[in-house]
């Protein structure tokens, strides 16, 4: 280890990092978002679960928040899924669809 500020023959990995640009997200319109009625793994009750949002978090709360209020029930964001409490599937399509997604019902 080399004296605080020595000459050091190899710089370490963590300065010479570029930082990586961040992934452009597509277009909300380009986006596959599906919403879809649940029970796995819900104690036998009923949720809509919406998928295939690539948006940053902070927006995704603010899409929750929004939807919840379409749907007059709750919901909760869990790793980039958000979940609504019980069938909402019409209001939750009507609700992406206002907020620029092109939604697609998926299963039946």
């Amino acid at each position: 280890m080399a004296p605080k500020g020595g000459w050091q023959e190899f710089s370490s990995p963590a300065s010479t990092a570029r930082p990586v640009p961040a992934a452009a997200a597509p277009a909300k319109a380009q986006q596959r978002v599906r919403v879809q009625r649940t029970k796995s793994g819900k104690g036998g009750k009923m949720v809509t679960a919406i998928t295939g949002l690539e948006i940053p978090e902070t927006e995704a709360r603010a899409l929750l928040k929004a939807l919840k209020a379409a749907a007059g029930t709750g919901g909760t964001l869990k790793d980039g899924v958000i979940e609504l409490q019980g069938d909402q599937v019409a209001p939750a399509l009507t609700a992406l669809e206002k907020e620029g997604f092109r939604p697609k019902q998926a299963g039946g």
